[in-house]
């Protein structure tokens, strides 16, 4: 057994080289955590917005009747806004670290800011920007890729201003930090209340960093999710087939990464 002043001072040692150690969260908790993950085909199919690679994703085809689009996170990439766009639907994009969209297009609508989990200075959160746009609106699509910043966002909104959005995709990052407490606490609740109004369409691991793992337990730091809303669910089963024939390698020149069978459908 490793002494508590060895352990320390490891702590210490991975600390001021800016790594970190904690205690493994146990099986049974991780097995808990992976069975909310069955991504389901529903009646509608997908649907490919975007381009074949980084910035494109894969919705499910139930955009008749979308009012609108927020989408935080434009860094030099805006080919799925653009996409939805063409498709006749007001697009409203967001971030700070740019000064405007890569192109124009009459249906974009930008605001330099981040979204975050409060309002002050440069960020402002998902509510008072949905409020501010579209006060009356609802059957929205949000596609989320904001490094990090989304378990904030999804936390501080309303329960009532998410379900004003139809589709949901979220580019979900850090999620190697599930085999952590701190970690596992913070994007299980995350995940719970997405899921107690929304379904999981579509997961497709993002293969730039790879996998990280234990045993069976097998976790890309950066997948995207597909939800649709509950009420939007029609005929609904297992989706079997990873990865979907739409899906393509967000890094062309990395080994591409295939969803880990934990976050799949198993029988019984």
């Amino acid at each position: 057994m490793i002494s508590p002043r060895l352990l320390r001072l490891a702590k210490s040692v991975l600390l001021s080289s800016g790594a970190h150690v904690s205690r493994r969260v146990p099986d049974e908790e991780l097995e808990k955590f992976f069975d909310q993950f069955r991504p389901l085909s529903t009646s509608c199919g997908l649907v490919r917005v975007g381009d074949r690679g980084e910035g494109g994703y894969l919705l499910p085809n139930d955009l008749e009747g979308v009012r609108a689009c927020f989408s935080p996170g434009v860094s030099g990439e805006a080919s799925f806004d653009l996409d939805i766009a063409e498709r006749g639907i007001p697009c409203y994009l967001a971030d700070h670290s740019v000064d405007s969209p890569p192109f124009a297009h009459p249906k974009f609508n930008f605001t330099k800011k981040y979204l975050g989990p409060e309002n002050r200075t440069i960020y402002m959160t998902l509510e008072s920007w949905v409020n501010f746009n579209q006060p009356l609106g609802s059957e929205f699509i949000l596609q989320m890729d904001i490094e990090g910043a989304e378990y904030g966002v999804i936390f501080s909104t309303p329960v009532h201003l998410l379900q004003k959005f139809r589709i949901l995709v979220i580019e979900f990052h850090h999620l190697s930090e599930l085999f952590c407490p701190t970690g596992m606490q913070l994007i299980n609740l995350t995940f719970r209340k997405l899921l107690n109004d929304f379904e999981i369409v579509h997961i497709h691991p993002n293969n730039c960093l790879g996998t990280v793992g234990y045993g069976r337990y097998q976790v890309p730091p950066v997948m995207e999710f597909t939800f649709l809303r509950k009420d939007r669910v029609r005929c609904a089963t297992p989706a079997v087939s990873f990865p979907h024939l739409l899906d393509f390698k967000n890094a062309p020149y990395l080994p591409d990464v295939i969803l880990p069978k934990c976050w799949q459908h198993t029988e019984g």
